[in-house]
């Protein structure tokens, strides 16, 4: 009986049996072209692409159009098209970016075994830059606005935009800016970035190395900073740079051993009575710093819950405002206005209480004095104010504020 493949076998079996029968020259062609280098023309993002039904509407997002001669300028084939290969990691590439195509699968394999599309690479690294790594659709004979663009070196041309322009059309959307700037790596960093000056470094203390989180703990140490906006806005886009917690639009750093250099807002803690909070940007221990222009906690269906080993501060330069239907403080002591309050709050009903009896009593003098020719008229005052302040007790209570 014989074993039918499909699939990737299929494929494999395919070309070890072309190569085993073939001369040394078909061999050649056949590795060269299971793998080829494509410049990428158009891409299908959305609905409103005109190759949008073609390329299989919503199954085909990501799709692109391509053409292989890359040394001269790119010509729209109908039907050249390639799916991105993963499908869980989107990386899709920029028009004049270059790709390499393979030949897989594909749905068609249940009924032809042999059956294949071309399928996309992310992009080549030609630039070894995260923000764009296009490649001018006539490198032969760019104009003159693009030739400043390029310098030589033994590695070749190296790209050096300076003047936030670029000849090299990337999409509709996308704009090149040329002081995007790529993170410089250290010695085992894992490292992922997008276009635009956002990252994820998993990284770790490098000590004697340009970056503000190696100045505590040993090397190794585990550290991951998520970043989104870079701070350094110098035009030599091709220079990298390294995490900056205060100049970074928003960050989250989440460290183990490392002291964070991170410049708060507000570092008044005259409340405490001891053993007071360390200045964030001295403490180095396990901890999550987050810092941006704004925060925003929000949940939808149950707590916002904040739990602290030792104490939570709230540290506002101007005020800290809670607007709610109910706000509850349970704690055997509460001191209100310096940390060394001592003046004990009255309770208003209880107090309210006393008065009114205090009131009766002195209701029940005033009656007897009223007897008196000495005292009669000043107790016969006194007695027509006695309901009034009686009446207002009431009044003093506040409506908003209990305690027990």
């Amino acid at each position: 009986m014989t074993n039918r493949l499909y699939g990737f076998a299929a494929q494999n079996s395919n070309l070890n049996s072309n190569l085993n029968n073939g001369t040394n020259e078909n061999r050649d062609f056949k590795i060269d072209n299971l793998i080829v280098s494509a410049r990428v023309v158009d891409i299908v993002l959305d609905e409103t692409h005109p190759l949008f039904k073609e390329v299989g509407e919503w199954n085909g997002l990501g799709t692109i159009v391509y053409d292989t001669d890359l040394s001269n300028p790119p010509v729209f084939y109908q039907g050249n098209f390639a799916k991105p290969l993963y499908p869980n990691t989107k990386n899709y590439p920029l028009i004049n970016e270059i790709v390499f195509l393979l030949n897989l699968p594909n749905t068609q394999i249940g009924d032809i075994i042999s059956s294949t599309n071309k399928y996309y690479v992310t992009s080549v690294s030609l630039w070894n830059h995260p923000h764009h790594n296009g490649f001018p659709s006539n490198p032969n004979t760019p104009p003159s606005s693009q030739r400043v663009d390029y310098t030589q070196s033994i590695a070749g041309a190296v790209r050096r935009i300076t003047d936030q322009s670029t000849d090299i059309f990337l999409g509709d959307t996308f704009k090149e800016r040329s002081n995007i700037h790529p993170l410089l790596p250290f010695e085992g960093d894992v490292i992922m970035e997008g276009r635009w000056g956002n990252s994820v470094r998993f990284g770790s203390t490098v000590k004697d190395r340009p970056n503000d989180w190696s100045n505590t703990g040993s090397n190794g140490d585990p550290i991951t900073i998520l970043r989104n906006g870079q701070g350094d806005n110098r035009a030599e886009g091709w220079l990298p740079t390294v995490e900056d917690i205060n100049r970074d639009d928003s960050s989250i750093y989440l460290a183990s051993t490392q002291k964070v250099p991170i410049n708060v807002s507000s570092t008044n803690y005259n409340s405490y009575t001891s053993n007071p909070p360390s200045n964030p940007n001295e403490y180095a221990n396990k901890q999550i710093l987050i810092n941006s222009g704004r925060l925003v906690f929000n949940t939808t269906q149950d707590h916002l819950l904040l739990a602290s080993k030792k104490s939570i501060n709230l540290n506002a330069v101007s005020s800290v405002n809670i607007d709610t239907k109910e706000h509850i403080v349970k704690s055997d002591v509460i001191k209100l206005g310096s940390k060394d309050a001592t003046e004990p709050i009255l309770k208003g009903d209880a107090l309210v209480t006393e008065l009114q009896s205090l009131i009766s009593q002195i209701q029940l003098l005033v009656v007897a004095l009223q007897a008196v020719p000495q005292t009669s008229m000043a107790a016969g005052l006194v007695i027509s104010e006695l309901p009034r302040i009686s009446a207002n007790l009431e009044l003093t209570k506040s409506r908003i504020n209990k305690i027990i």
